[in-house]
């Protein structure tokens, strides 16, 4: 069992049902830290990014020096675009360094639980009965899903990774904790002695 972050677990107090104990707390890792997808997310973001920062160049004249101005409905159709490629370049990193620090990881007895203190205050859990699949990512440091691990591109209608990890949602993601193997451990034998428990019971 990891150590108990003492800031996640006050955090995360208000949370708890009536008699859950917490086994391990924490937070995500400070550091910027790359992931599979960013395999993706990098070439699309600097092609974006580039193509937004060449058209606004194009129509304000910087590339020379244009007989006719551009309409300035060109020049402001572009900015948006600038913008989205900026964030999505540099930008989100930024985000993931700033909402890392508000966010709060817990395994209890009964559930994994993340808590998230951004703009609006969010919480999502799984009981550890309930947990279908545990995706596990990274050695030291690393990245738990405790349940399906969407992926970066989908079809129509399906549900895709986003462009941060630190996004809350329907599925408990940990992501970015130190030594992760300690914590899918410590989630696999709860999950594996509920399992056991049942069993008995149901006989």
């Amino acid at each position: 069992m990891g150590p108990i972050d003492p800031e996640a677990a006050l955090r995360l107090q208000p949370e708890l049902m009536s008699g859950e104990s917490v086994l391990w707390a924490g937070q995500p890792n400070p550091r910027v830290i790359f992931h599979s997808d960013d395999w993706m997310k990098i070439p699309f973001s600097l092609l974006w990014g580039g193509f937004a920062i060449f058209w606004e160049a194009a129509v304000l004249g910087l590339w020379g020096h244009p007989q006719h101005p551009a309409p300035a409905f060109f020049v402001l159709w572009g900015i948006p675009f600038v913008v989205v490629g900026q964030y999505l370049i540099w930008g989100r990193f930024l985000y993931d360094a700033w909402i890392k620090r508000r966010t709060y990881y817990a395994v209890t007895d009964r559930r994994v639980v993340v808590l998230q203190e951004g703009r609006k205050r969010k919480i999502s859990f799984t009981y550890i009965d309930a947990i279908p699949t545990i995706d596990r990512e990274g050695d030291q440091t690393g990245t738990l899903w405790f349940g399906q691990k969407y992926p970066v591109i989908a079809g129509r209608g399906q549900r895709t990774l986003g462009w941060s990890r630190l996004s809350v949602g329907n599925v408990p993601i940990f992501t970015d904790i130190d030594d992760v193997d300690s914590v899918y451990r410590l989630v696999t034998d709860l999950r594996e002695r509920r399992a056991q428990a049942g069993s008995v019971f149901a006989h």
